[in-house]
């Protein structure tokens, strides 16, 4: 197939990334061999989306902290970088308008989609953020299809795609605009049981055609709940996280058995507002 045949693609993952781990990264590179690999798309960049401080999860330490982290694990990528636009919304943000947010920056005319992004200054300061314009070098710039603009696709491990059958997590409209209208890359392993829950989900299955299921043959067990607990016990994390990601991590003290409690007791932001809005709809029905 002719390049120009291809659609282009830009992966979005959103996520806490508390902390960023080697895994997180190995998502993309995963993502893009498979969607290049089908002859039908072309990824030309990865965008990493932290999620605000009101998302109010357990252990959640300030936005700030995990977008400078994001930003270290990918000083070295050319295709993958952060956006701060989710983790500056006051309150927590559903995932479909992050993504409607991405795909709206991709319309004609915003040309400056990857010329800029916000970066944090003075960290451990009151949050101040600037615009700075990326080195060229380090970034490739979008290359829209000359026969259409890029799409936006979000990018996942099968937990979030399990995720979808946890009652007033998400909104049934929101799994549907998600995966009917952006579709998803679901990073999984052999074994698991990604298929069954398309399956069994009538809208997952109507769009399937949308949903890539990317199997991790190199499996890879990192994650940063098992980051957060070999901090707290004082064992090495070296090789599990990006080289300036443990540096940063040490020289702040970032996690321990006080940043571990932080929004103990809290319900998590999506539950709390998709219970209340069930339970509204429910009292005028």
């Amino acid at each position: 197939m002719d390049t120009s045949e291809k659609t282009d693609v830009v992966l979005v993952a959103c996520g806490s990334f508390n902390p960023i781990t080697n895994m997180h990264l190995r998502l993309f590179e995963l993502a893009k061999d498979y969607m290049n690999g089908t002859g039908k798309y072309r990824v030309i960049k990865g965008i990493i989306s932290p999620v605000g401080d009101a998302y109010k999860k357990k252990g959640l330490i300030p936005a700030h902290h995990r977008v400078i982290m994001a930003e270290l694990a990918t000083k070295s990528s050319h295709w993958v970088e952060v956006d701060t636009w989710e983790s500056l919304q006051k309150e927590w943000v559903e995932t479909v308008k992050v993504l409607r947010h991405h795909q709206e920056k991709l319309a004609p005319g915003n040309c400056d989609y990857s010329q800029s992004s916000p970066v944090l200054e003075r960290p451990g300061r009151k949050r101040k953020w600037a615009e700075h314009r990326q080195n060229s070098s380090q970034k490739k710039p979008l290359e829209p299809n000359p026969k259409g603009m890029p799409r936006v696709k979000l990018l996942c491990g099968a937990d979030l795609l399990e995720s979808f059958h946890v009652p007033n997590l998400w909104k049934s409209e929101d799994i549907t605009q998600i995966v009917a209208e952006y579709g998803l890359i679901c990073v999984t392993r052999a074994g698991s049981d990604a298929q069954k829950f398309i399956y069994e989900s009538d809208v997952l299955w109507k769009h399937q055609s949308n949903i890539h299921l990317v199997n991790e043959w190199i499996t890879n067990d990192i994650s940063s709940t098992k980051i957060r607990r070999a901090l707290r016990r004082g064992q090495s994390i070296r090789y599990l996280v990006p080289d300036l990601v443990q540096e940063y991590i040490e020289k702040h003290n970032l996690y321990s058995s006080q940043s571990e409690d932080r929004n103990a007791g809290v319900v998590l932001a999506p539950l709390q507002r998709n219970t209340a809005e069930a339970k509204q709809s429910n009292s005028t029905a």
